[in-house]
């Protein structure tokens, strides 16, 4: 580590920065601050979230004792500094590295990291049980679950805050306030926190009458009843519908979440109250990195080597995001049916361009994958045709709408699931490796994966003209191979599978990028005197059972390659069917293990979990011969 960090390097633990002075406290966090982006700016990650909570996460080590004190981060990508602070300052260099340090939190990687999550709205649940579990136990320490206003706008917050509020057990919310998630923040929550922010008044009175009433020698309770009247028509003057102290939860703020002596005096003050206490803070996203204060969004992620200065920040939308967006804005010309719905993600999912040329027609409901569901079942129900842009694995939150609102009643609402299969360095909590299974188990679904961005347009035709149930196009986080932008969509034959290559000795069945994979393995196959012919299963569900049925009696063996989990897969349904079929081949199934796979470089993954083209050729080589 450089010589300009000489206060850090000291820091092992937060045991080490209690002993710190004021002005120490906040040299540590300017170097901090510095050596995070020089960190991350290497090795690429969350750059803009943790900048904006370097004095949080001071501030929380320096008042609280953690691990004893439970501190749970929302998500956790806004965590670098908690971790530099923790005994991972070394090991921050290895961050989202085949190897090395998660990008979240990770209880089996410090005991620090009290809860793990890779997506929004868990931390007020997750601190409540802590709560009660510390309660059962006869245990007295505190606990504090920090989110963001991005995550406040999904329902199981609410969920939590309302059970926190009824239970009305010892804990802190720190609400840290910054406008942001990735995209900027929507919503009446958005709305109302906002509206707090510039309405400082309510608190500053509600402080003083408390205190000079304080310092009466007769009669204080009195008046201080008096004025607990007088204070419910301050709230509904000043703040309006005053939601978290109505709900049970005693607001504090808002305050400066980035003035660090003001958060551990906010913290000092409230922590020891026995009831739930709300601290609401207002923090700026990217703050120290002018770059990432003036486009949080856009630098909510970086990739490597994106030195400040250098404009070589990660892009947010990449191709196969590019090809979609493209095309349901080309969609949305001639139909105007066509409504593009997303959670948070406006710009995560491609939908920027489209946002901008109909803004009528898209909308970003916040980080409420749920209710994005059904609104879309209801905009389908009267006639509309909505395009959800979605996360494979977020996708997963919202299964029993999927069943319930959408398919029970044969809605045709399309689902765009972005980043399916290995997506890399935001590792277990990000790949879309479950989607084959939860959606092929959903009747009358139709589910589909392009292997180059002209057929995701022809997938996206197909679907706006499907008007007998939801309809799943799944794509990855990687470049789309084959895009021509001046390609006229078209419909496709559901179900239709296409034979890519002929061959005489095996066939191998690909889904989506696998198909990539397929045809170097193929190659590596010819060069072995195997002819290997080669089937695109766009279609997983339905499947192509004219073609499959042709393979099963054409060859003795046939291998299925796919990036799903393989309980659920692809692959086992077709070895089910297989089965029906006298004298069919033996099926051979190239999935990902029945485990949770770690984070690190998409090629890196694919090489541990056997499916790169060298290990399958390998492995088929060593079936048939």
């Amino acid at each position: 580590m450089s010589d300009k960090y000489k206060l850090l390097q000291t820091i092992d633990s937060p045991t080490d920065l209690k002993k710190l002075s004021d002005s120490d406290l906040l040299r540590l966090c300017q170097e901090i601050r510095e050596y995070t982006i020089e960190v991350v700016s290497e090795t690429g990650g969350h750059l803009a979230p943790t900048l904006g909570v370097v004095e949080l996460s001071v501030a929380l080590h320096k008042v609280f004792d953690s691990p004893k004190d439970k501190i749970i981060w929302d998500v956790g990508h806004q965590a670098y500094a908690h971790k530099i602070l923790t005994g991972r300052r070394d090991s921050l260099k290895t961050i989202r590295q085949y190897g090395g340090i998660s990008g979240f939190c990770k209880p089996a990687e410090s005991e620090h990291d009290i809860y793990g999550a890779g997506h929004a709205s868990t931390s007020i649940s997750a601190g409540l049980g802590f709560a009660i579990a510390r309660d059962i136990k006869g245990e007295s320490h505190q606990v504090i679950s920090v989110i963001g206003d991005g995550a406040l706008t999904g329902g199981l917050s609410f969920e939590g805050l309302n059970n926190l509020g009824s239970l009305r057990t010892r804990m802190m919310v720190v609400l840290n306030d910054n406008e942001m998630s990735i995209s900027p923040n929507v919503g009446a929550m958005a709305k109302y926190l906002s509206k707090i922010t510039t309405n400082p008044i309510y608190n500053q009175v509600r402080d003083k009458l408390w205190n000079i009433t304080g310092k009466l020698p007769v009669g204080k309770n009195t008046i201080r009843t008096g004025i607990k009247k007088v204070e419910e028509s301050l709230k509904n003057l000043l703040v309006p519908g005053v939601i978290f102290d109505e709900m049970g939860i005693r607001y504090f703020g808002p305050i400066d979440g980035n003035d660090l002596l003001l958060l551990i005096d906010s913290l000092e003050n409230i922590k020891d109250i026995n009831t739930p206490v709300m601290l609401h803070i207002i923090t700026k996203k990217g703050l120290g990195f002018s770059q990432a204060e003036e486009n949080p969004a856009k630098f909510h992620g970086i990739g490597p080597a994106s030195k400040p200065g250098h404009g070589n920040a990660k892009k947010v939308v990449p191709p196969y995001l590019n090809i979609f967006g493209d095309e349901l804005s080309k969609l949305a010309k001639t139909d105007k049916r066509v409504v593009a719905i997303t959670a948070a993600m406006r710009d995560g999912t491609g939908l920027t361009e489209f946002s901008e040329k109909y803004p009528d027609r898209f909308y970003d409901v916040g980080i409420a994958e749920g209710h994005a569901v059904t609104f879309a079942g209801a905009l389908a129900a009267h006639g509309l045709k909505p395009f959800v842009a979605v996360y494979s694995t977020f996708l997963q939150r919202a299964y029993d709408m999927l069943v319930h609102d959408i398919a029970v009643q044969k809605l045709p609402a399309i689902f765009m699931l972005d980043r399916a299969g290995l997506v890399g360095e935001d590792g277990p909590t990000h790949h879309g490796v479950l989607d084959h299974s939860y959606l092929s188990s959903i009747p009358g679904a139709i589910v589909t994966a392009p292997r180059n961005g002209e057929e995701l347009r022809h997938l996206m035709q197909t679907a706006l003209n499907y008007d007998d149930g939801p309809f799943f196009i799944r794509y990855p986080k990687a470049s789309a191979e084959k895009n021509r932008k001046s390609i006229k969509s078209k419909a496709l034959d559901i179900g239709k599978w296409e034979a890519l290559k002929d061959g005489q000795d095996t066939v191998i069945i690909a889904i989506g990028p696998m198909n990539s994979i397929s045809d170097k393995a193929a190659v590596i196959l010819d060069s072995e005197g195997v002819s290997a012919a080669r089937i695109d299963a766009k279609f997983i569900k339905p499947f192509d059972e004219k073609l499959l049925k042709e393979v099963l009696k054409k060859y003795s063996h046939i291998f299925i390659i796919e990036e799903n989990n393989y309980p659920g897969s692809f692959a086992q349904t077709i070895k089910a069917y297989s089965e029906s079929i006298e004298g069919a081949a033996q099926v051979h199934a190239h999935t990902l293990p029945d485990a949770f796979v770690t984070h690190g470089s998409r090629a890196q993954l694919l090489a541990e979990v056997k499916l790169t083209p060298e290990e399958i050729a390998a492995s088929i080589l060593k079936i048939l011969k």
